[in-house]
């Protein structure tokens, strides 16, 4: 019996922790989940006929002498990093994205935003064909002192913007409109670093989902391509042939703006979605709601018809959001908005007469079989006017889309997210009318035409919400919470 008392002593069982019996003569030793208390030992053990015993004293200084450790369960916890980690060793979940990825593009998709209104605020300076040159390694560092400045400044004094409208330009009126364009160029190469180099990171370290490496790696290459557009846009407004144009104002082509803005309009809501996704995808796998739901079945919710039919509603807004947003691309462009600078009327009417909507000097084809297409295009006032029609027709469905949401049937259906994103659609869409007005009423001042532009992608940024609310969680997040909940289960 002693010995199975020193045994007891020299050999605890650590997931388990030990306690000295009171009656450790008569019965056997019991264990638990508990640590044992030095005090609580000494008591019990004093109390015994051995306790002046060779063997009592030599069996209390090794228990004595050892630290009281904090014993742990080893048994699965839900969520607990240990569940998971082993979960992930014996079923082989999928990647899961780690919050960093998302919070890495959503501060690319915050840049993206950044270059944008940046990018609008030198168009509406005229800004942006003071740099005649594309140079993407070199052309990060300014003019360094004056004889670099004179250089420059000798170039842009060649091109026809200068011939045309700035020849009495200075020199120090130059550097403000050339330090407009650098910005908006190095802000550019800084968007490329910053999302390359941790792309390039977090795929060597097995970090992104199955489909992430194919749908970043097309955004980085959307950003290279961003930056080549941008210099054809700008080469356009370059051209000697303008010169010899009668009463043609030195400007890039709408249709090469229109092409830069989209395509920069297409990366932002690339990654602010993705990012999106990837957080809550996150949130979802480690026990968190679905779209701020925590008793919402997301199949249930998802596979109903009237949520069916209001997701495509709100697919079908995001993409009249994103062709208003390119329709101001060409009334920026071809400067329409310093026409008709009253609302709603235009000219006294609501809309002009047909022959100035479609003016025949437009066409260049013979038999005017163009005439259409290149008045809804290049004549600005019927670029103003499809800019309006398009702007309200977004403005009504954004009400009606907000409306739809509110009703008690479908407010009962609709996730907790996806309710607070059709409301801030609709509070933003306000917003952007009013900025809109004011840009047309006070002759496109810069700080509220630039406000207008951001309005306008912010507008698109509450859709995207939208829409990443409807949408179900990803695949790995599927198998990392039905594993966390296996795991939960089985402890029990």
């Amino acid at each position: 019996m002693q010995l199975s008392f020193v045994n007891a002593l020299l050999r605890p069982r650590a997931h388990l922790g030990l306690r000295a019996s009171r009656t450790f003569l008569t019965a056997p030793v019991n264990f638990s989940r508990r640590t044992v208390p030095k005090s609580y030992l000494t008591s019990e053990v004093t109390s015994s006929p051995l306790c002046n015993s060779w063997l009592y004293r030599r069996c209390y200084s090794v228990v004595a002498q050892r630290k009281p450790a904090v014993l742990h369960s080893l048994e699965p916890r839900f969520f607990s990093a240990n569940a998971f980690h082993g979960a992930a060793q014996t079923s082989q979940l999928p990647v899961l994205a780690p919050p960093a990825v998302g919070r890495w593009l959503l501060f690319s998709s915050a840049m993206v935003f950044a270059v944008i209104v940046v990018g609008g605020v030198t168009r509406l300076t005229e800004s942006g064909l003071s740099i005649t040159e594309w140079k993407p390694i070199t052309g990060i560092i300014p003019p360094m002192n004056l004889e670099d400045w004179s250089v420059e400044f000798e170039k842009y004094k060649a091109t026809p913007e200068f011939k045309l409208l700035n020849h009495s330009i200075t020199l120090d009126e130059f550097k403000n409109i050339f330090y407009m364009e650098w910005g908006h160029r190095v802000l550019g190469r800084l968007i490329g670093i910053t999302f390359v180099v941790p792309l390039v990171y977090f795929g060597l370290r097995k970090k992104l989902t199955t489909s992430m490496p194919t749908q970043l790696t097309g955004m980085a290459l959307l950003i290279g391509f961003q930056g080549f557009l941008g210099w054809y846009m700008v080469k356009s407004g370059l051209e000697d042939s303008i010169m010899d144009t009668p009463g043609t104002v030195p400007r890039v082509s709408q249709y090469r703006l229109a092409a830069h803005l989209g395509t920069a309009v297409v990366l932002y809501a690339g990654m602010l979605g993705t990012g999106l996704a990837a957080i809550k995808d996150w949130r979802y796998a480690r026990g968190g709601s679905w779209s701020g739901s925590s008793t919402m079945n997301w199949q249930n919710v998802l596979s109903n018809p009237v949520v069916k039919r209001f997701s495509r509603l709100s697919k079908g807004l995001s993409a009249l959001v994103f062709l208003t947003a390119l329709s101001g691309a060409f009334v920026a462009g071809l400067d329409a908005g310093l026409l008709y600078n009253e609302f709603p009327l235009m000219g006294g009417r609501l809309a002009p007469p047909m022959d100035e909507l479609f003016s025949s000097a437009y066409a260049k084809n013979a038999d005017g079989s163009d005439i259409w297409w290149r008045n809804i295009f290049e004549n600005p006032t019927t670029v103003q006017f499809d800019h309006r029609v398009l702007a309200m027709t977004t403005y009504l469905s954004t009400c009606l889309l907000f409306a739809y949401s509110r009703r008690p049937a479908i407010r009962a259906l609709l996730p907790p997210f996806a309710r607070k994103s059709a409301t801030a659609a609709f509070a933003m869409a306000n917003v952007q009318v009013l900025l809109g007005l004011a840009t047309l009423l006070y002759l496109v001042p810069v700080p509220i035409a630039a406000a207008h532009q951001a309005g306008s992608i912010a507008l698109l940024s509450t859709m995207v919400h939208l829409l990443v609310s409807l949408r179900r969680p990803g695949l790995a997040a599927q198998m990392w919470r039905k594993t966390g909940m296996q795991a939960k289960s089985s402890s029990l």
